[in-house]
């Protein structure tokens, strides 16, 4: 019941104080998940990460469901789920009750501009240690960046590229496995 209940916390303080949606949660997931409780293996994480953005959805709460799989099965899942998702919830409901009071105030608006470059870091800082952690070549980190690029200035969808690395992925994995 220990491990549940501190489990639900991590989740539930990672959702009531992080701004910026699921890239924004990832890298404080990682810091709790692999970092600080070594639940799971930093390359371990990196994988649920990759099936994560694979899988439709908001990205926090597919996360949260497969490390909660990965720990404790179905209540792995549930507990982690409610416990990210709850703060969304309850913040919304506040939100929704004093938004005439809120939409013009100045303060309020501001506040959200400036939070806007935080969000940023804290999106592009676990990007460039993941990217080290799994020892990406000056090849790859060049492809890296410039899908990035190509996705942040085009219209073109990051699906396609998701989709395209998954179908070459499997064609050079299987090329590795008739040399061998």
């Amino acid at each position: 019941m220990k491990f549940y209940l501190e489990f639900f916390m991590i989740f539930f303080k990672i959702g009531m104080f992080t701004i910026g949606g699921g890239y924004a949660m990832v890298p404080l997931i990682k810091e709790q998940i692999v970092d600080k409780k070594r639940w799971m293996e930093e390359l371990e994480f990196i994988d649920v990460l990759g099936v994560a953005q694979s899988c439709p959805g908001a990205l926090v709460v597919n996360v949260a469901i497969f490390v909660g799989m990965k720990l404790r099965k179905r209540i792995g899942i549930t507990v982690a789920v409610l416990g990210v998702v709850l703060p969304s919830v309850i913040i919304i409901l506040i939100i929704a009750i004093f938004f005439k009071d809120l939409e013009n105030n100045s303060l309020f608006i501001s506040i959200f501009k400036g939070i806007k470059p935080a969000i940023v870091a804290l999106i592009l800082a676990p990007a460039i240690g993941m990217g080290k952690s799994v020892k990406l070549s000056s090849k790859k980190w060049i492809v890296s960046i410039a899908v990035g690029l190509i996705v942040a200035f085009t219209k073109i969808s990051p699906i396609i590229f998701i989709v395209a690395s998954m179908i070459l992925g499997n064609i050079i994995y299987r090329e590795k496995e008739r040399k061998v």
